[in-house]
C-alpha cells in the first residue's frame, strides 16, 4: 500500500475528530499540570517568605518543656532567659561538620525555671576536650529553635559525648525536664570562646509543602500520556480494520 494511501487511512473524517480531540485534550492536560505546578511552586515561595519574616519571640510566649515539638517552631528564632547549668552538665555532640570540618557540638542546658532546662548549642569546635565555662547568672541568648535529632551513637557518660541531639536519651542523663527540642545560639558572649553554629536558613522550606498539587500536576500529566496511548491505539485499530477493507 502506497505512502499516499496511508495518509488517506489516517485522515479519514472519521479518525479527524479522533485526533482533533486527542490534541485538545493533550493540551488541556498538559495546560493543568503546568497550573498546578505553578500552585506548588507559589506555595513554596509563600512559605518561604512566612519562615524569612517571622519576628523573634520570648521563648516563654512560644513554648514549654512539657509541649510537643511542632512545625510552627522549626527554625523559629527566639530569646531565652535563664542561666547555664554547672559546666560539667554540659555534652559534646560527635561528628558535627562546620565548613567542610569535622568537630563537635557543646551542648548545653540552659534552665528558664525551675528544674526545667532547654538544651542549646553553645558553639562548635574542632575536637572534643575539657568544656568551657558557663557565663555566670541568669543571662539572655537569641537562638534558634530546631527539633530533636533520631540517630546516633549512644551517649558516653566518661567523655559526656553522644552521637546527635537525642532528647530522649539525654533526659535520663539530665536532671532537668527537658523541652523537647533544642535552640542553636546565636549570642557570642555565650559560647565560651567556641565558633558560633551557623543555625539552618529559614527559606530552606521542605518539598513536601504543598505536594498535594505537585501529586495533581503529575496527575494531569499521566492523563496526557494516557490520552496520547489511547489516540494511538484507537487510530491504529481503525487504520488497520480499513486496509484490510481495501486488500
Amino acid at each position: 500500500m502506497s505512502r499516499g494511501t496511508t495518509a488517506r487511512l489516517w485522515l479519514r473524517p472519521g479518525l479527524v475528530g479522533l485526533h482533533v480531540f486527542a490534541v485538545v485534550a493533550l493540551v488541556f492536560c498538559v495546560f493543568m499540570g503546568l497550573w498546578q505546578l505553578g500552585v506548588y511552586d507559589s506555595r513554596q515561595g509563600h512559605e518561604r517568605a512566612d519562615q524569612q519574616d517571622v519576628p523573634r519571640v520570648a521563648l516563654s510566649a512560644l513554648w514549654g518543656p512539657d509541649e510537643p515539638f511542632e512545625a510552627r517552631l522549626n527554625h523559629r528564632p527566639v530569646k531565652a532567659e535563664g542561666s547555664f547549668a554547672p559546666a560539667d552538665e554540659q555534652v559534646w555532640v560527635s561528628d558535627k561538620k562546620l565548613g567542610g570540618r569535622s568537630g563537635a557540638w557543646l551542648l548545653a542546658p540552659l534552665i528558664v525555671d525551675g528544674d526545667r532546662a532547654l538544651l542549646v548549642v553553645r558553639g562548635w569546635a574542632p575536637a572534643v576536650t575539657d568544656p568551657p565555662e558557663v557565663p555566670p547568672g541568669r543571662i539572655s541568648i537569641d537562638a534558634v529553635l530546631e527539633p530533636g535529632e533520631a540517630s546516633g551513637s549512644a551517649f558516653d557518660p566518661d567523655r559526656r559525648e553522644i552521637g546527635s541531639v537525642r532528647i530522649p536519651a539525654l533526659t535520663n542523663e539530665l536532671p532537668y525536664d527537658l523541652f523537647s527540642g533544642f535552640a542553636i545560639s546565636t549570642t557570642a558572649s555565650s559560647s565560651g570562646g567556641l565558633e558560633l553554629v551557623p543555625p539552618p536558613e529559614p527559606g530552606d522550606v521542605s518539598w513536601t509543602v504543598g505536594l498535594r498539587n505537585l501529586a495533581y500536576a503529575l496527575q494531569w500529566w499521566i492523563f496526557g500520556l494516557f490520552t496520547v496511548f489511547m489516540w494511538w491505539r484507537m487510530s491504529a485499530e481503525s487504520v488497520a480494520t480499513a486496509r484490510a477493507k481495501v486488500a
